[in-house]
């Protein structure tokens, strides 16, 4: 017997770049390491889709639409990008070789608990400044 489909959760989120050839790499390093599955939509030469063993996907899309060069976490919108990561290893890992790959640390000095003491997580952010913070799973 199978299950229902879920009534709710994330179906997509779609982040918008001002440059794919910048955005691109630092996400699909990003996404992979998290065990998310990349897919090439033929044709779509201006987007990117990494799909989560849940069903979830994040669409990574350049558009002649977006407006300015980087992401203002700070204006109304969305201020950050949170997924979880699956164990204390991969926080640490991703947060050796985040540089390497386009991502800047937020909160350093107070890694992993930059979320309080009960929240262990890595806070970094892409080239064009949009703020992912990964969760240690319970």
């Amino acid at each position: 017997m199978t299950s229902p489909p879920p009534r709710s959760g994330l179906h997509h989120l779609e982040l918008w770049t001002a440059d794919l050839a910048t955005a691109e790499p630092a996400w699909h390093w990003l996404m992979t390491s998290l065990g998310w599955t990349a897919e090439r939509v033929e044709g779509w030469d201006l987007g990117r889709i990494w799909r989560c063993g849940d069903g979830s996907y994040l669409v990574l899309e350049q558009s002649p639409d977006v407006l300015g060069t980087r992401s203002e976490r700070r204006s109304p919108g969305m201020n950050h990008l949170a997924l979880r990561a699956c164990d204390r290893a991969v926080l640490d890992t991703i947060r050796t070789d985040a540089p390497a790959h386009g991502w800047r640390e937020l909160f350093a000095e107070r890694y992993p608990h930059a979320g309080g003491q009960d929240h262990t997580a890595w806070f970094g952010e892409d080239p064009e400044g949009i703020e992912v913070e990964l969760v240690l799973a319970p």
